[in-house]
């Protein structure tokens, strides 16, 4: 319960101080970046050393560079090869791959073109192996070369480390690239790579059709040798027994074969006929047998008709007219009787027509049963004439078979040997040049521009990383927002730097801005707690001589200002300040309550200049640590509470001694002063452990002797603190 009374004043403020910030339009970001700006430009030399360092090698190294020359070809890759010689002969020569295989095929392609024997290919027909020329444009020296013996795996070996090849994925245009210090040798390689690349591409089907086409040509010979004997034999023997054929005896189709004779064609055509007209004989008889025992108007073909099919519309239309008028008029009416007219008419026509279709469906089952007996009469004659013809025709048709198969086999193999012949084609390659390399007039590389922003960007990202790294290990306490980052305190005041006079007497100025700084401190603490003031602060700090005697003067003269009745006391036994910063020297002090019962008033004065009463430390004990630390200190302490407003203590600092620590726990609250550009946060962090392990109430902390106008402090919220000054004289006119 104690803790969380004490860690409520400090909590309280923090809230307030929040607020303030999140009125004041402050957010994370905006304090990240300009924490960020301040830390470049605390370490601004060190980061420019880092990017100059990093640009001026990245700028020697390109200069020392060999210049070295990439020339490019550009080739088309093609899924199918051309049809020159007609889709005839090439329709089967390679199909078109499917969506999902094309990346696969180009793929391949490009592995293709960075393979070690296309490389061999090109350096032989170079002669790489033996040229000095290529060995000096790659860099090579003659004991190197040497060292290797056989110059053409080492030729081999260079042109596939210095060659690039790239297609990229929407189109099937891939670039050979070739670099080396020599231009004329580098456009002559990535050339000879392109050319090369297409006349693999045609040996290797030129290869694998070879022995196809070797096998095939043997066979189409033998083929058309028994295709004659079969042909020859075939005419002879029709020939001998005077057959006459029509059509081709060599077709297809082995019935085309039989019915190719006159005698077998008219038998062919008769039957034809008269299977067509027992058909149409049948059909008209079943359309009679269906209409010929029912009512006109009950048969599905008569009601299909479409004269009958209008006069039944028009009998309904004037039968539902009828209705109508009967509902309307007398049944003498005229429009009646006219009505009962039409439809009698109408009833009548219908009948009529109905039994003309009958008529009608009747006489072409008559026509249809003529025609099929007369059809009938001349299919049997002509089987007759037939039946003696086939005779003579068994020995022909089986020698006819013989000459189909023989043609069938030789036109099967006359047509792979010409797709054979179409795929081992050059001009059927579906590689083709699109652009040739050209001798390139400017070096690649090295790239002055791109090397010095390549060079530029990693001293930025060194620069950036050092920064950081300094920043993160830098524990000094630069700026306000240090305190509340590093010490996790609450910011109370922010006292600037005095260079030209002592703060003392800066203090005298009302309008100065050390003055401005403590009167800010001032309300700050005013609110630090809900109960508002404390009624007993001590002013302490890690280390001397970081401001915390001028802080407590400076609040005890403050709440003197506005009314309050303050009591300075200088709880620092073993180095008093407040007398020698006041000019002035006392023999009692607070050594001689300490040790005695006297009245406190005794030792008290009373600083009229400065409206305020102080109690010296009077003289230096032996042991400050057990006078603090007695009875008599929180007795004396309670006394003067009750006695003054507020009492303000100026404490010893905390490292390395125990007073300020005691005095913290018998204290209503503590304010805790850093030196800017002093306080480590190492160490202010130790002694602010020492402090919390009495639990006393920090209401937060104060940065001394700041200076705003420093480079590294130009991007805190604070920048620009003294800037801000009374107007004088005619100066008032002008703001």
């Amino acid at each position: 319960m104690t803790g969380e009374i004490q860690s409520t004043p400090a909590s309280f403020l923090a809230a307030r101080q929040q607020a303030a910030y999140d009125a004041a339009g402050e957010n994370p970001l905006s304090a990240l970046v300009r924490q960020a700006i301040s830390a470049v430009r605390r370490h601004l030399w060190m980061a420019l050393a880092i990017v100059g360092a990093c640009v001026a090698l990245a700028l020697v190294s390109t200069l020392l560079d060999t210049p070295r020359y990439t020339a490019q070809t550009s080739v088309q890759i093609n899924d199918q090869s051309d049809e020159v010689l007609g889709s005839d002969f090439e329709q089967s020569n390679a199909s078109a791959p499917s969506d999902w295989d094309i990346d696969r095929f180009l793929n391949t392609q490009l592995g293709i073109l960075t393979s070690r024997g296309l490389a061999e290919r090109v350096v032989d027909r170079l002669e790489l192996g033996s040229s000095e020329r290529f060995f000096s444009a790659m860099e090579v020296t003659a004991s190197a070369l040497e060292t290797e013996g056989d110059g053409r795996t080492l030729a081999v070996n260079l042109v596939r480390s210095n060659l690039g090849v790239d297609l990229p994925r929407a189109t099937r245009i891939a670039s050979i690239t070739f670099t080396s210090t020599d231009p004329g040798l580098s456009s002559q390689i990535a050339n000879a790579f392109a050319e090369e690349f297409i006349q693999a591409n045609l040996q290797r089907r030129f290869d694998s059709s070879a022995y196809a086409r070797d096998f095939v040509a043997e066979q189409l010979e033998e083929a058309r040798i028994s295709l004659e004997e079969s042909e020859r034999e075939l005419n002879d023997y029709a020939k001998a027994v005077g057959l006459i054929r029509t059509r081709d005896a060599l077709a297809p189709n082995p019935r085309d074969v039989a019915a190719g004779s006159i005698t077998g064609a008219t038998l062919a055509q008769l039957n034809e006929a008269a299977v067509d007209a027992r058909a149409n004989r049948i059909a008209a008889q079943s359309r009679w047998d269906a209409i010929r025992d029912t009512a006109p108007l009950a048969s599905q073909p008569v009601l299909a008709n479409p004269t009958v099919q209008a006069l039944m519309t028009r009998q309904a239309d004037l039968e539902a007219q009828l209705q109508v008028a009967r509902e309307r008029y007398l049944p003498n009416h005229p429009a009646i009787s006219r009505l009962e007219s039409d439809i009698a008419a109408v009833a009548s026509q219908l009948n009529t027509t109905a039994a003309q279709v009958r008529q009608s469906i009747f006489a072409e089952y008559r026509a249809a049963q003529s025609a099929e007996q007369q059809l009938d009469g001349q299919v049997r004659r002509a089987r007759g004439e037939t039946l003696a013809e086939q005779d003579q025709s068994v020995r022909y048709n089986v020698l006819a078979r013989q000459a189909d198969t023989a043609r069938s086999i030789y036109d099967g193999l006359l047509q792979r040997y010409r797709e054979l012949n179409a795929s081992a084609g050059i001009s059927s390659s579906n590689i083709s040049i699109v652009d040739r390399a050209e001798v390139p007039e400017v070096p690649s590389s090295p790239n002055v521009p791109r090397n010095v922003a390549l060079g530029l960007l990693v001293g930025l990202f060194l620069a950036g990383f050092a920064v950081f790294l300094r920043d993160q290990l830098d524990d000094v306490i630069h700026t306000p927002e240090d305190v509340e980052d590093k010490l996790d305190l609450p910011l109370l005041g922010v006292v600037p730097r005095v260079e030209e006079e002592r703060p003392i007497e800066a203090l005298g100025n009302p309008k100065s801005s050390i003055a401005e700084a403590y009167n800010s401190m001032r309300g700050a603490l005013l609110y630090s707690t809900p109960q508002g003031l404390p009624g007993i602060i001590v002013v302490t700090s890690a280390q001397a001589a970081e401001g915390k005697s001028t802080t407590s003067f400076a609040m005890a003269q403050g709440f003197s200002k506005i009314g309050l009745r303050p009591l300075l006391v200088d709880a620092d036994l073993r180095r008093p300040a407040l007398d020698k910063l006041m000019g002035m020297r006392s023999e009692r002090g607070l050594t001689d309550l300490l040790v005695s019962q006297d009245d406190p008033a005794s030792a008290i004065l009373s600083i009229e200049e400065h409206g305020i009463d102080l109690l010296p430390a009077g003289p230096l004990p032996p042991s400050p640590s057990e006078l603090l630390a007695s009875p008599r200190m929180a007795q004396l302490l309670e006394m003067l509470g009750e006695a003054y407003d507020v009492v303000i203590l100026d404490s010893p600092p905390v490292l390395g001694l125990a007073d300020g620590p005691m005095l913290a726990a018998l204290a209503d609250g503590t304010v805790f002063v850093v030196e800017a550009e002093r306080g480590r946060s190492g160490s202010l962090k130790a002694a602010l452990r020492r402090l919390r392990s009495m639990q006393p109430v920090l209401l937060g902390a104060v940065l001394a002797k700041f200076d705003p106008t420093k480079s590294g402090n130009r991007y805190s919220a604070y920048y620009g603190y003294d800037y801000y000054r009374y107007a004088t004289g005619d100066a008032r006119t002008e703001a």
